[in-house]
């Protein structure tokens, strides 16, 4: 972790209103922690913020049109291009349930060029580091996604990869600790 205590600590359950506990409360079993992640107790403490991240973070984690293990592959790239240990753990679990093994994990640390990818999931790692580097998918990425993917697709890869990218700033920035039971780097 880059701060060992947070910037903004999460707003303690005890200062919930009814309109954060509505927020928060349904990933309290959705992420299999049994407890609200940092991360929302943490944005808690702007409850308008909270509210219409939400609904955003939602469609590119729960209703993308990307292949769960697609969407993880993105997720835990720009979470690694980010050094953002927190983002990083919590996918790590996610991905796992996506399929992900930890061969795949060392890959996506290696990045698009280390041995053993599938070419289309190195063509995704490629598209998160083209998008982390210069805010911009190559065209040859590009035409490697769109042989595979219709447009809303490619669409889903570039929200995931910047919608990652801003959790990953803010988990940073705001020092949001690792949750009980999830390993960091």
């Amino acid at each position: 972790m880059r701060l060992t205590k947070p910037r903004i600590a999460p707003l303690p359950e005890s200062d919930w209103t009814a309109e954060i506990r509505d927020a928060v409360e349904p990933a309290r079993s959705g992420v299999g922690l049994g407890k609200v992640p940092n991360i929302l107790a943490t944005i808690a403490r702007h409850p308008k913020l909270l509210k219409r991240w939400n609904v955003f973070g939602n469609h590119v984690l729960f209703k993308s049109t990307l292949p769960p293990r697609d969407r993880e592959i993105l997720i835990l790239r720009i979470g690694w291009l980010c050094r953002s240990e927190y983002e990083w753990g919590q996918h790590v679990r996610i991905g796992r349930r996506a399929g992900l093994g930890d061969d795949d994990l060392q890959r996506i640390r290696q990045g698009a060029d280390a041995p053993g990818w599938d070419p289309f999931e190195a063509t995704l790692v490629r598209a998160a580091d083209e998008l982390h580097e210069d805010a911009f998918v190559s065209d040859e990425t590009w035409r490697a996604l769109a042989a595979r993917y219709d447009t809303l697709q490619l669409m889903d890869v570039v929200f995931t990869v910047g919608q990652y990218n801003l959790v990953s700033m803010a988990l940073n920035s705001f020092g949001v600790q690792l949750d009980e039971g999830v390993q960091g780097f």
